[in-house]
């Protein structure tokens, strides 16, 4: 009370400030609510009735930090475990169950919060990892090309205009794709083997072969462009945007060794650094690099030098990224954080072993040219065997 005997306020009461943030106006609420990351939106719902009935209508703001995707090997599990490396307390979250036979089902690739997936019998569909959404492809043989495929027990058998066929049965490679949340339109390409590439798009019930897309090294879909790397043929950029892709770009000097074909050589110590695999990138400016990425077999340390694909077929050296950072599983860079937290400018996000566990997710950091564990989680490699980078996007069933 005052002098005058008239109630006052006491900033220092806490019912009256649950009070005053409980009545916020709706509009103002629906503002703060949508600039808040994945995880804060999800805290906020709970701070009262308010804020949970305005949560129902608006959507959090779409991450640009990545996050890590991690699969079960446990056959009665259907949920996966996410890693934000945003987060300083270094959380982990589960999902819900996805309804997907892991780990008998494998992630091919991500695209915001769409999985491609691939079961033992090498059909194909996407799922989104939040809403359980699901669309199934075309089956992987039902090709439309002058290129015969058939399905056999372990990946295709594949038949050319010549009638010649395949030695060895050829698997899908470097897919990737595509998808609009709101309106599901997508496209999805992988290589068939060292033969074509081929594409399929929403409403198509088969694939599309790209007779000139050969010998399959890398791909990238970015922007309604796919970027093809071949281990012949060079770079390739064909544009997406109309009903028909078109080819827009080829520089036939890109020089990719193919690392399955080497001729024999002299025997060379066992720790000598070995090119282990070439890949293709597209920065957020739009530039295009190829990243060559070697490794010492026996001390299990990775290297990388990265190439800027300039006019004319011509490289110049890459030996900085600035403040972006390079996600190699996604063929990517994004904006990184200049400090500790999230994701490290000037660095390299990878797999550091072909099978997949989760302890050899590492970073290479461009500037001092040394690798380093990403994280210690709080798991065990033999429970979560499997990994992807994802860019998560939210939509507003999730809220």
């Amino acid at each position: 009370m005052d002098e005058e005997g008239h109630k006052t306020h006491n900033p220092n009461n806490s019912h009256e400030r649950l009070k005053s943030w409980s009545e916020l106006p709706s509009d103002l609420l629906n503002l703060l609510l949508e600039r808040l990351s994945f995880t804060d939106f999800r805290q906020a719902k709970s701070v009262c009735w308010s804020w949970y009935s305005a949560s129902r209508q608006c959507v959090p703001k779409n991450n640009h930090i990545p996050w890590l995707l991690l699969f079960p090997e446990d056959n009665n599990s259907s949920s996966c475990t996410l890693f934000n490396p945003e987060e300083k307390d270094k959380k982990l979250y589960k999902t819900q169950d996805l309804d997907l036979e892991l780990p008998r089902i494998f992630c091919l690739k991500t695209c915001g919060s769409w999985l491609l997936m691939r079961n033992r019998l090498n059909n194909l569909y996407l799922v989104n990892l939040f809403t359980k959404e699901r669309i199934n492809l075309p089956h992987a043989e039902s090709q439309v090309g002058t290129t015969k495929v058939e399905r056999v027990v372990v990946g295709f058998r594949i038949t050319l205009p010549n009638g010649s066929g395949s030695g060895k049965p050829m698997h899908i490679r470097s897919p990737v794709f595509w998808i609009d949340d709101k309106t599901k339109d997508y496209v999805v390409s992988w290589g068939l083997g060292t033969c074509c590439v081929v594409y399929s798009k929403k409403g198509d019930t088969s694939w599309t072969q790209i007779p000139e897309a050969l010998d399959c090294c890398d791909m990238v879909y970015k922007d309604h462009k796919l970027y093809f790397l071949s281990y012949s043929r060079g770079l390739m950029i064909f544009d997406f945007s109309g009903e028909v892709p078109q080819q827009s770009f080829w520089c036939r000097r890109v020089y990719v060794e193919n690392i399955f074909v080497r001729s024999p050589r002299r025997p060379h110590p066992a720790d000598r650094r070995r090119l282990w695999a070439t890949k293709l990138v597209v920065t957020v400016t739009g530039d295009v690099l190829k990243v060559e990425t070697f490794l010492k077999p026996e001390s299990k340390i990775w290297s990388f030098r990265l190439f800027k694909v300039c006019s004319l077929g011509l490289f110049k050296r890459v030996y900085s990224l600035g403040n972006e950072a390079m996600l190699l599983d996604l063929g990517i860079t994004v904006l990184a954080n200049n400090n500790e937290e999230g994701i490290r400018r000037n660095s390299i996000y990878f797999r550091g072993s072909h099978n997949n566990k989760t302890s050899d997710i590492f970073l290479f950091n461009l500037e001092t040219r040394k690798m380093e564990q990403l994280h210690k989680l709080d798991c065990s490699s033999d429970q979560l065997p499997g990994s992807r980078w994802f860019l998560p996007t939210f939509t507003q069933s999730m809220a």
